[in-house]
């Protein structure tokens, strides 16, 4: 297994203190995450720092961007070997209606979906909005 280091390495990534603890940070989640819910566990920290190290794991493929319908970006980290290209790597992402807490369903792939000649894909997103199964009980 690869250590933080060598993930970010292999994506030619200069290893800081800062991008170690925000990576293990993802790392830890169970959920997406906000720069909110960042900065609130980095309150020392700066904001830009916070943004800049978010963007450059975004542009390396470390994280992807999520936007579930609430108007607040989400984060979460890739999985090993994902380069977020729209033919294989892109999954579904769950949002709780009632928690509010969005997941990655990373086993759901979507779909290719076939455009009209001339139009370019350059992104897809798939949200299922409904109760998550902490929130159901079941």
């Amino acid at each position: 297994m690869q250590t933080i280091e060598e993930v970010l390495e292999s994506k030619d990534i200069r290893v800081t203190a800062m991008r170690l603890l925000i990576y293990k940070f993802l790392a830890e989640k169970e959920v997406a995450v906000t720069l909110t819910d960042i900065e609130s566990a980095f309150a020392k920290a700066e904001r830009t720092t916070l943004y800049r190290t978010l963007k450059t794991f975004e542009e390396k493929k470390i994280v992807h961007q999520i936007d579930d319908g609430t108007g607040i970006s989400k984060y979460a980290l890739c999985e090993k070997g994902c380069n977020c290209e729209i033919e294989q790597d892109l999954h579904l992402h769950f949002h709780c209606n009632n928690c509010n807490e969005t997941v990655c369903l990373t086993e759901h792939k979507i779909p290719q979906i076939k455009v009209p000649d001339g139009f370019v894909s350059e992104n897809v997103n798939l949200v299922v909005k409904g109760i998550c199964d902490k929130c159901s009980g079941q």
